[in-house]
C-alpha cells in the first residue's frame, strides 16, 4: 500500500486537486493510503470529509486517515506533500501592512521582497523539522513541496536536515509554456521548450517548432498588440531577450524598476496588494467548500493534472514524464552556485526524478538570478546560522525594498516585523 501524506491538508485547493487526480488514475485504485495532517483541527476535519467524499465518488478504494500529530501522519510515507502557510492570513497581512507604512509597495510578496524574507523566516524552521522527522520515520519518501518561498524551502531542507529527497513544485513554467503557445498560435504539444533558472525567475531558453525558433513570431505578436506590451514580463523579455516564467505581478517586485514609480505601475498595470485579495478569495473558497460538503449531492470533480499527482503516477507506474522541479543545483546550471535551489526539467519514472543539465545561462539572465539569489541565500543563512544580521542584509539587498528604503529605515522595518512575527520565529532571530 503506497502512503501519500499531506501536511497542511486544510489548504483545500491543493488537497482537492491532488486527491481528485490521484483518485482518477484507475491503475492506482485500491493501491494507496491518503493520510492528512493540519494543525487546525476544524480545517483538518473538513479536509478529511472532502477526501472521503472524493474517494467514495470516484471508487478509488483508498484508505483515508487524519491526525493533528504530524509524525503519525508522515511515518512510513512514500510521498509527503507540503502545503503549509505558517501564520496564515494574519501573518501575510502584517507582511503587507507594515512595509506599506514605510513606502514599500508589494504585489504577491511570497518569494523574495520583504514579505518573502519574513515568510521564509517563519517557514524554514518548520520545513527543517519536517526533514528531520522524515529522516527518522520515512527516509525513502519524497517530500513534494508546494509552499513558498520555493527557492528557499528545499534549500533549507537539504542544507539544514539529514533529509535530501526533497523537490519543489510550481505551475509557473507549465503556465508560461501554454501562454507562449497561444501567443504564437502553435499547438503546445508541438513546441520544444527548455526553461531554467530560479522558481518565479526562470527563463525560456529554447522555444522552437520543428527546429525553427519561435521567438521572432513572439516578438511580432507583441509588436502588434499595444496591450500586451503593458505587461512587466513582456518588458523584461524585450530588455533581456528571453521570456520569464513568472507573471507580471510577481516579476514586478523582483527588480527595482517598477514598484516605486507611480507612472510605471500605471503603464504596466501592476496590481499592488494583489496577494491580499487572493487570500481573501481563498477564505471564501474554503467556506464554499464547506457548504458543498454539507450538501448531499455529488461533488464537482475535475482533473487538473496537478504536478504532485503526475509525479506520483510516473514514479508508481514507470511511465516517464517530464516535470519542472526545484532541486539542488549541483552543476545543473553551471554559472549559478552548486548549493542553491534551481528550477529545471526533470524526467520521472520508476527510478525517481532525473533533473536535466542545462549548462550556463546567458550572462544577463545569470546576472538577474544572482540579485534574486542574494535575498534567498541570506534568508536561508539567517535561520541556519541563527544570525539576525542576515535578515537586515537580505532586505537591504532586495531589489524592490532596496530601491525605496534607506539603511536605517530598512533596519527599523525589519525590527517591526521581527516583533510582529516573534512567536513564529526561531529564538535566535527574536529581538
Amino acid at each position: 500500500m503506497t502512503k501519500v501524506a499531506f501536511i497542511g491538508a486544510g489548504s483545500v485547493e491543493f488537497t482537492r486537486n491532488v486527491v481528485t487526480d490521484l483518485c482518477g488514475f484507475a491503475e492506482l485504485h485500491g493501491r494507496f493510503e491518503l493520510a492528512l495532517h493540519d494543525i487546525d483541527a476544524d480545517r483538518l476535519a473538513y479536509a478529511e470529509a472532502l477526501v472521503r467524499r472524493i474517494n467514495e465518488q470516484t471508487g478509488a478504494g483508498a484508505q483515508v486517515s487524519s491526525s493533528t500529530d504530524r509524525l503519525t501522519v508522515v511515518e512510513g510515507a512514500d510521498y509527503v506533500i507540503n502545503e503549509i502557510q505558517v501564520g496564515g492570513y494574519r501573518a501575510t497581512r502584517a507582511d503587507f501592512d507594515i512595509p506599506a507604512r514605510y513606502g514599500v509597495r508589494q504585489t504577491i510578496s511570497d518569494t523574495i521582497g520583504i514579505g518573502g524574507v519574513f515568510r521564509g523566516l517563519r517557514t524554514i524552521p518548520v520545513l527543517i523539522q519536517i526533514g528531520e522527522d522524515l529522516a527518522k520515520v520515512a527516509p525513502d519518501a519524497y517530500l513534494l513541496n508546494y509552499s513558498n518561498p520555493m527557492a528557499m524551502l528545499p534549500w533549507a531542507v537539504y542544507a539544514g536536515s539529514p533529509f535530501q529527497r526533497v523537490v519543489g513544485m510550481c505551475h509557473s513554467v507549465r503556465d508560461t509554456h501554454r501562454l507562449l503557445a497561444e501567443l504564437v498560435g502553435v499547438p503546445l504539444a508541438e513546441i520544444d521548450f527548455r526553461t531554467a533558472g530560479f522558481n518565479h525567475q526562470a527563463f525560456v531558453l529554447r522555444f522552437e517548432h520543428e527546429g525553427q525558433d519561435l521567438y521572432p513570431a513572439l516578438r511580432a505578436a507583441i509588436d502588434a498588440d499595444p496591450e500586451l506590451q503593458r505587461r512587466v514580463r513582456v518588458e523584461l523579455f524585450r530588455r533581456f531577450g528571453y521570456f520569464p516564467t513568472e507573471s507580471s505581478e510577481h516579476s514586478a517586485e523582483y527588480v527595482p524598476w517598477f514598484m516605486r514609480h507611480d507612472e510605471e505601475i500605471e503603464q504596466f498595470r501592476v496590481p499592488v496588494g494583489e496577494y491580499l485579495r487572493r487570500s481573501e478569495r481563498n477564505i471564501e473558497e474554503y467556506e464554499s467548500t464547506r457548504r458543498e460538503l454539507a450538501d448531499e449531492g455529488p461533488l464537482t470533480l475535475e482533473a487538473t493534472s496537478e504536478l504532485a499527482s503526475e509525479f506520483i503516477h510516473a514514479h508508481q507506474t514507470g511511465r516517464e514524464r517530464e516535470i519542472y522541479l526545484n532541486v539542488r543545483n549541483d552543476g545543473l546550471i553551471t554559472n549559478l552556485p552548486d548549493e542553491c535551489c534551481v528550477e529545471v526539467p526533470a524526467l520521472i519514472d520508476g527510478s525517481g526524478p532525473r533533473p536535466q543539465p542545462i549548462g550556463a545561462l546567458p550572462p544577463q539572465l545569470a546576472a538577474l538570478n544572482r540579485t534574486f539569489l542574494n535575498v534567498v541565500e541570506l534568508t536561508v543563512r539567517a535561520v541556519l546560522d541563527g544570525d539576525r544580521r542576515h535578515v537586515y542584509q537580505a532586505v537591504l539587498l532586495d531589489p524592490n525594498a532596496g530601491s525605496v528604503l534607506t539603511t536605517r529605515r530598512a533596519e527599523a522595518l525589519c525590527d517591526e516585523l521581527l516583533d510582529a512575527h516573534r512567536d513564529l520565529l526561531p529564538r535566535s532571530l527574536r529581538r
